[in-house]
């Protein structure tokens, strides 16, 4: 993945991830595995709450444009612009016609930044419901990992198919050719942590390719991103 990383710097292409998925899902864990081997000073990592006080003056796109990464660069959202679609339609946050409008303007957002230069791939990882209670428990039961479990993981718990829902609807309406949606079984943390790293070679591999910029295969060290 470092190679891969050093191709992207060099031909100015920057890579943008997007994570989804549920609460406990492993979406933290997944971006640190994927990420611990590259160079930090070409990649930055953003992690997504909800808006602040002053961003909800603009476009709820406009605190996403701002955190692109340069061109040759890796941006990485945990949790993303989708947001628009699944915790604001759910929790009211959003209109009826703030989120079903949501759906043109994403696409319209990701096809921009396509066209532009940027490869453009995003992941929902998937537990279920009986994996996310058994990791509320580990947490609630580990001083070391509390922080990271909230009343509003609880409450959020309690819309769990509302937002599988959801979810599927983002997945019908967004997915493309130019930035598709890859479903990432995460019920084994180990597993869906080596499928992302493989579908992110994968997928930017294929459109390295598809934009006339084949990679070496040689330069490409799956084994060893996996292993670690």
């Amino acid at each position: 993945m470092l190679n891969i990383q050093q191709f992207l710097f060099k031909n100015k292409i920057g890579l943008i991830l997007a994570f989804e998925g549920m609460d406990a899902a492993g979406k933290g864990g997944a971006i640190k595995r994927l990420t611990q081997r590259l160079d930090p000073r070409g990649l930055i990592v953003h992690p997504i709450s909800a808006p602040q006080q002053h961003e909800k003056r603009y476009h709820y796109l406009q605190r996403f444009w701002r955190k692109l990464p340069q061109h040759g660069q890796i941006g990485i959202f945990d949790r993303s612009w989708y947001g628009r679609v699944l915790v604001e339609r759910i929790e009211g946050f959003a209109t009826t016609d703030e989120w079903k409008r949501a759906y043109e303007e994403i696409n319209s957002f990701e096809k921009t930044l396509t066209d532009e230069s940027y490869i453009l791939l995003k992941f929902w990882i998937h537990i279920d419901k009986d994996e996310q209670l058994k990791r509320f428990h580990d947490r609630l039961n580990d001083p070391y990992k509390q922080w990271k479990l909230t009343e509003e993981d609880w409450r959020n718990r309690d819309k769990f198919d509302d937002y599988t829902e959801c979810a599927n609807e983002m997945f019908a309406k967004t997915h493309h050719k130019h930035a598709p949606w890859v479903v990432i079984p995460g019920n084994n943390k180990q597993y869906a942590r080596i499928k992302v790293l493989r579908e992110t070679i994968t997928f930017v591999k294929e459109e390295l390719n598809r934009r006339g910029l084949p990679i070496d295969e040689n330069m490409i060290s799956l084994d060893g991103d996996q292993n670690q």
